[in-house]
């Protein structure tokens, strides 16, 4: 079974701390090893970073480490496979469009107004 990190603040809020054990959990201390996501509100810009390679060995993975994620809504996820091939496409968070638009949830159309 997969593992998300999920967190809704009122206030801009610093991840790094949560995020850095997630990564290990990825491939390091854990067997969720088959790609791994995150995304996140950047004031109005929904942001998303995903890599198929383990999230504890991920270049990616360290750069988002490295520098401070304030935001009100963050979504990260490593994957345990048990469907589907290990590839980019089969990570998670997964964007769609809604209304004409890219973005992460429902709530994506009212922010780019």
């Amino acid at each position: 079974m997969c593992e998300l990190l999920g967190m809704s603040a009122n206030v801009p809020t610093d991840i790094r701390f949560s995020f850095a054990g997630l990564v290990r959990r990825g491939g390091a201390t854990g067997p969720h090893r088959d790609g791994w996501g995150i995304a996140f509100y950047d004031g109005r810009a929904a942001r998303s970073f995903h890599d198929p390679q383990p999230s504890a060995h991920s270049d990616i993975a360290r750069f988002i480490g490295a520098h401070p994620i304030k935001s009100c809504t963050v979504i990260a996820h490593i994957r345990q496979a048990n469907r589907g091939r290990v590839a980019l496409a089969n990570t998670h968070p997964f964007s769609r469009e809604l209304w004409g638009r890219s973005g992460l949830s429902p709530t994506t159309a009212n922010y780019a107004e």
